[in-house]
């Protein structure tokens, strides 16, 4: 290894295997890079096969200072071979149980191959690394990639089950209005109601139970972290980071990661993605015909799946509202079968409505012809949506998509909300409101204020993104044991595979 390398902070990144985690997790190590970091990616057997699969096989092939390494995930492939990733709780009870000693092992191999591991970046989903930084002395950051919002609502499981709001109490709760229940355990999210909470705490599908013990477990090694970033920034989500630094006083904004890599990420970086989907480009050419702000684009993410029934009714909501959109339909999109769309919706459809399994999403929500989007509320589709001033309608599923919700049709005041049993004509009203409606339009302004906000916080020398990225640019670089130290910790940390 070269002298200049050995000079240089070697930060090894372990994403959580999943489309909505791999995106800002590859965007935060290009900006490491460009700041002078070394960087291994570590992603797991399955993804990394899945990544070569819908981007060609030498597109991880990395480059000087930027490697990929493999774990297994210690789990057969899924059932659906449409599926792009497993089941969120098997993974993580996979890894927790199984990942450890692979990972030591792939630090080892790279500190040997490259330069001694400086610090470990690991997902808040992939905890189970913080004993191995602790075996070494060195730093591990945290990366919590889901909206800073979110995390509120996980740390209140315990009060939720103490006081006998959660579990609910049979299958009923789901339906009979039970979870519209208000309450004030948070005091900067007044008039949260049950539903608003990520529904593992409902513990009513497998896995969830282990879910709740899993947050608890994840937020008490949090703690231990030398720092945790957030893809957010200040001006959206100071509020809720200035609470969280009672517990975690080293949190950083540092977002919108997409906004911030691409304005300092080396363009030789260019050709590392993410996509474990193949793109279809061709729906952008689509929308260089249309009107501007005339489109909707619907896309509920990567893993969200829904009945034929609601299938059918957000067709025909779109076909009433006749406004044109782009909607992507992956092939998994609807449970236990293929997405098939009616001949007569097609037929109705045929000159407004644009369909593809995939799409480079940035590209689309920064299209002129974009008016607006229906979406699961993910959080890279939300701070994307946000950092390009798009307004939303939102139909939440799991995990931080409700509370991102809240977030987003109560406090920033730039969405809707969908009701979880959608029907055709409320699909359409939404629609026609928020294209061009009077809440619509108050949306859209709510919107592209904190587009501008976004594009501040990431501009340099002094937006708000931009500073809290040099304090841990500061921490990477000084907060790490020394070369000796460290050769002598890894004696014991040898390879499991050659």
């Amino acid at each position: 290894m070269g002298s200049t390398q050995e000079n240089k902070p070697h930060v090894v990144c372990m994403p959580f295997p999943a489309q909505g985690h791999l995106n800002p997790m590859i965007n935060l190590a290009k900006i490491l890079h460009s700041k002078g970091c070394i960087i291994t990616f570590v992603n797991t057997e399955f993804s990394h096969q899945r990544l070569l699969k819908s981007l060609g096989s030498d597109a991880l092939n990395g480059l000087p200072s930027f490697h990929f390494e493999t774990i297994p995930d210690g789990l057969p492939p899924p059932e659906n071979p449409n599926a792009s990733q497993h089941h969120t709780a098997t993974v993580i009870k996979s890894l927790e149980e199984n990942g450890l000693d692979p990972f030591k092992s792939v630090l080892a191999k790279v500190s040997a191959l490259y330069s001694p591991v400086t610090c470990v970046l690991t997902d808040y989903l992939m905890s189970f690394t913080l004993s191995a930084t602790e075996e070494l002395g060195i730093p591990a950051i945290f990366f919590w990639t889901a909206g800073a919002g979110s995390i509120l609502c996980y740390l209140e499981y315990p009060n939720l089950i103490q006081k006998g709001l959660m579990p609910l109490k049979d299958q009923s709760y789901l339906a009979n209005g039970y979870l519209d229940k208000v309450v004030d355990f948070i005091p900067i999210m007044p008039g949260i109601r049950l539903k608003d909470f990520p529904p593992f705490v409902r513990m009513v599908h497998p896995g969830d139970e282990f879910m709740v013990g899993y947050s608890d477990l994840a937020t008490q090694r949090a703690m231990k972290a030398s720092a945790i970033i957030f893809n957010t920034f200040d001006e959206l989500e100071g509020e809720i980071l200035d609470t969280l630094s009672k517990l975690y006083p080293s949190g950083y904004g540092i977002g919108p990661l997409h906004l911030l890599q691409s304005k300092i990420a080396d363009k030789s970086l260019d050709s590392i993605k993410s996509n474990l989907r193949v793109e279809e480009p061709e729906c952008l050419k689509w929308l260089d015909d249309k009107e501007p702000l005339s489109v909707i684009y619907v896309n509920f993410g990567s893993v969200l799946v829904m009945t034929p029934q609601q299938l059918v009714e957000f067709c025909w909501g779109l076909a009433k509202s006749n406004y044109s959109f782009l909607w992507i339909i992956r092939p998994d999109l609807v449970i236990g079968d293929s997405a098939v769309l009616s001949p007569e919706f097609l037929e109705q459809t045929s000159n407004r409505g644009m369909f593809a399994s995939w799409c480079p999403q940035e590209q689309v929500l920064s299209h002129p012809s974009i008016g607006g989007f229906l979406t699961h509320s993910g959080w890279n589709s939300t701070i994307e949506s946000i950092s390009y001033g798009v307004p939303m309608i939102c139909w939440p599923f799991f995990a931080d998509q409700q509370p991102n919700c809240w977030w987003s049709c109560n406090k920033w005041k730039i969405a809707m909300e969908i009701d979880s049993d959608v029907k055709s004509d409320e699909v359409s009203e939404l629609v026609i409101e928020l294209m061009n409606g009077e809440k619509g339009k108050e949306m859209r302004k709510n919107a592209i204020d904190f587009k501008n906000k976004a594009e501040e916080a990431c501009t340099f020398p002094s937006g708000s993104s931009v500073v809290n990225l040099e304090k841990v640019i500061q921490l990477i670089k000084t907060c790490y044991v020394t070369k000796p130290t460290q050769e002598k910790e890894l004696k014991h940390l040898q390879p499991i595979h050659e």
